[in-house]
């Protein structure tokens, strides 16, 4: 079983912020020749906001960071998971979709309290 970043995802608009991670996550496994490298979940609606996740192969950023190089280096983060979810969420965000991304591990530490 390959190791996954799972990325929490909050949007207003499901379809929009959907069809735009799935663009930029498609585009990077044509760039770094990947397939299937993956999976955005179906969305629970509550209180006006679509959440949902987005679970990404840990291979396919790894394999992007060594293709961007220096360009990924810069991108603000301390972990490769952290630098790839600013670089996810620059990029989506040039789209012009609203989204709030997150890493679901952390979402469920005591930092943000037991979920």
């Amino acid at each position: 079983m390959e190791s996954r970043i799972n990325i929490n995802v909050s949007a207003t608009d499901y379809e929009a912020t959907s069809k735009a991670i799935i663009s930029t996550l498609s585009n990077i496994e044509q760039m770094v020749h990947g397939e299937n490298d993956f999976v955005v979940t179906d969305s629970e609606f509550a209180f006006g906001w679509h959440f949902y996740v987005v679970c990404v192969n840990r291979s396919l950023v790894k394999r992007l960071s060594d293709q961007l190089g220096s360009d990924f280096e810069k991108v603000k983060g301390k972990t490769l998971e952290h630098k790839f979810l600013n670089w996810l969420d620059q990029k989506v965000t040039q789209k012009n979709v609203k989204v709030k991304l997150a890493i679901k591990e952390e979402m469920e530490s005591s930092k943000y309290g037991v979920f």
